[in-house]
């Protein structure tokens, strides 16, 4: 087991175990075929690994595959997304038909795809339990460690995807999530790293024109997110000042 006296951050933290495998130093033959990332917060459950290998190993195009997720008490929990966009945005700080929020809208997958047991491509799996190909992690370089937390996963999988292979979601293969907060729940201070890596993630993958309406959702999202606290208690002065930071990022 590694230890580290500091919070590396999701990615940094991967890429140093990376190093100690061996990636980046040793020669291919010497390297496992594919790495398992976990949280620390997922139970897998028996069978699931074996699954995720043969469906990642069985076919060249493939470069990513996860698990189906589920909740503690062994609810539904989503496991894949599309990649993000305007549209995400939109139902993040926006009115919403509630038909559009659990749906191909807001970037996910309809439940009929896990229920089929099948495994079925889609753009990026939750990084909370995924495995990746020896030669894809090679070819793509790691986690990009500019993100300290959050959407390092996805920037990974789109990574992998313009390097040419593909992603799939594997529903045999189960995994117990005992984390998924939404947002709501967030702490300030993560809430704030949350949207520093959402902005990155769209910088650095969106045409410009898409960047700049981002941009501007964001900043009215986050406008109208201030003008809806009820008081300015300690908590709700916290709140409004992660808001207020990450309006004024999203001007920069």
């Amino acid at each position: 087991m590694l230890t580290s006296e500091h919070n590396l951050g999701f990615g940094r933290a991967n890429n140093w175990a990376l190093r100690v495998i061996g990636f980046g130093e040793r020669p291919d033959d010497e390297l496992p075929s594919a790495v398992y990332f976990l949280n620390p917060d997922t139970i897998t459950k028996p069978g699931a690994t074996r699954a995720l290998y043969d469906v990642l190993m069985a076919d060249d195009s493939v470069g990513i595959v996860g698990p189906q997720l589920e909740y503690s008490d062994g609810a539904f929990q989503h496991s894949a997304f599309r990649f993000p966009g305007l549209k995400q945005l939109w139902v993040e700080f926006f009115p919403t038909p509630g038909r559009l929020i659990d749906a191909e809208f807001n970037g996910r997958y309809a439940q009929t795809d896990y229920a089929n047991h099948k495994p079925f491509a889609i753009d990026f799996p939750l990084g909370a339990a995924m495995m990746i190909k020896r030669e894809v992690i090679a070819a793509t370089g790691m986690f990009d460690e500019q993100f300290f937390m959050y959407c390092e996963e996805i920037d990974w999988a789109w990574r992998i995807r313009k390097a040419g292979w593909g992603a799939k979601c594997v529903p045999s293969a189960q995994v117990v999530h005992l984390g998924g907060q939404s947002t709501s729940q967030v702490r300030p201070e993560s809430l704030v790293n949350l949207w520093t890596s959402r902005l990155r993630l769209y910088r650095k993958h969106h045409p410009r024109w898409k960047v700049f309406v981002a941009r501007f959702m964001i900043w009215l999202g986050m406008r109208l997110k201030i003008r809806q606290l009820p008081s300015l208690d300690a908590e709700q002065n916290s709140l409004r000042e992660a808001y207020d930071h990450i309006a004024r990022s999203a001007r920069k």
